[in-house]
């Protein structure tokens, strides 16, 4: 039934994850036509923020409690009500911090008037996407897929449809009221995101009172899991984070001019990424349906299985990012041409295309360790590989190469965090046999 259950989950998340990674590339394409090289590159100035604001807001809570769902130890629904209050508490505080630093933000971090309005926009969607992000765990635990599926592919057809009628309109008042709507879209998506996974909830669920009260226990226990998982994506974040403020300030200083970075960077950020890590809906999927398989194995003490699965999932993993690279790197510029209707940035692929080989392999490994409780080692490479990529991202930048700088800080930041991470899952699936 593990087995059954194991290719089912996986089975559904690839179907939905390819479906979701079509229509984020149809909005990407879209918005790349509707908004121009530097209206994507605004839009990927903010988005690190963005990304940044939600790992924090989040708190690693939809990770702690999968695998505690997972584990089916504990009263589930008094679980997530003891969760909730912290989450709702924690983006409080944060939103209140960044209406107040926004200004700061904008002018003096990244250089650019126009990422006020965007930056302030991003308040307002981070309730509705932490409170999302944890109903979907709740079906995660339970291996059931499907609930989560149905919502990204509601969500980004609803952002799609809204994206194509409101940019035209809002183009017309400034780059800065585009990209402030569509970050503002998130609200309608999320929002019926959550719809949707309410309905996918049990006909006959009763919620006691007793199920609404706080429990110190299960806080504490999520605690423990999500402090160290929030510490991780907060410290990969934070590098995402710096990466423009880094990349304008230090450019600018060896002569580029502004408009030279914002162009390049939505090249690369908005155009080369997306594509080069377009397989990775797969690895993906295979990772969110192997969480709750390892973590009921490991708490189980069924160490063989556990092993077997994550094997199986990295060799998918690789059986589907290995052609999906040789192809990118050889042909780079019909692929962009292909899908965006350019050839910028044809270099760039051809360089990074085999180290997203590795990257494939992140998501599963990463999973395995969360599962297994080993989410501070997971930390450590997280914190090790983004001091790695910021520093070279230093360096790179003042040799006066342009972008090539963040091209190899990237590359050396994935060689590095994906062999740790390898390393340290088989060294404790050694130590439980």
């Amino acid at each position: 039934m593990a087995k059954e259950n194991f290719i089912k989950s996986t089975i559904i998340l690839i179907i939905g994850g390819f479906l979701t990674k079509v229509l984020g590339m149809v909005i990407k394409i879209i918005m790349s036509r509707l908004m121009g090289s530097e209206g994507i590159g605004l839009y990927m100035l903010v988005l690190p923020t963005f990304s940044l604001l939600i790992g924090i807001c989040q708190f690693g809570i939809p990770t702690a409690l999968s695998k505690l769902i997972a584990e089916d130890s504990k009263n589930n629904k008094r679980l997530l009500f003891s969760l909730l209050p912290i989450s709702l508490i924690i983006n409080i505080i944060i939103i209140s911090f960044v209406i107040i630093l926004a200004p700061t933000l904008a002018f003096n971090f990244l250089h650019e008037k126009r990422a006020l309005l965007p930056i302030l926009a991003i308040c307002v969607v981070l309730p509705l996407t932490s409170t999302s992000s944890i109903l979907r765990s709740y079906f995660f635990g339970k291996q059931k897929m499907l609930p989560h599926v149905t919502s990204n592919v509601l969500e980004d057809i609803i952002r799609l449809i809204l994206i194509i009628i409101g940019i035209p309109i809002f183009i017309n008042k400034g780059l800065e009221v585009a990209v402030t709507f569509v970050i503002l879209t998130n609200i309608i998506s999320e929002l019926s995101s959550i719809l949707v996974l309410f309905l996918f909830l049990p006909k006959n669920l009763t919620i006691k009172k007793n199920d609404l009260h706080f429990n110190k226990n299960y806080a504490k226990e999520a605690l423990t899991i999500s402090v160290p998982s929030t510490a991780s994506r907060l410290i990969g974040s934070l590098g995402y984070f710096l990466e423009p403020i880094i990349l304008t300030n230090v450019l600018v200083f060896s002569g580029y001019s502004s408009s030279f970075i914002v162009t390049e960077y939505g090249v690369i950020s908005g155009y080369i990424m997306p594509l080069l890590l377009l397989p990775s809906f797969f690895t993906l999927a295979i990772s969110q349906a192997l969480l709750p398989v390892i973590s009921k194995a490991t708490s189980s003490k069924n160490y063989n299985y556990a092993k077997k699965k994550i094997k199986q999932a990295i060799g998918i993993s690789l059986l589907i990012g290995v052609p999906a690279s040789i192809s990118l790197a050889m042909f780079p510029d019909f692929f962009i041409k292909l899908i965006y209707n350019t050839t910028e940035g044809a270099s760039y692929m051809r360089f990074l295309a085999p180290i997203c080989i590795l990257q494939y392999i992140q998501a599963p490994l990463s999973a395995s360790l969360d599962a297994m409780g080993l989410t501070k080692l997971g930390l450590k490479a997280t914190i090790a590989g983004t001091f790695i990529r910021t520093l070279s991202l230093l360096f790179f930048s003042l040799l006066k190469i342009g972008m090539w700088g963040l091209i190899f800080a990237t590359s050396l930041n994935v060689v590095f965090t994906t062999f740790y991470n390898l390393y340290q899952v088989k060294k404790a699936l050694k130590h439980s046999n």
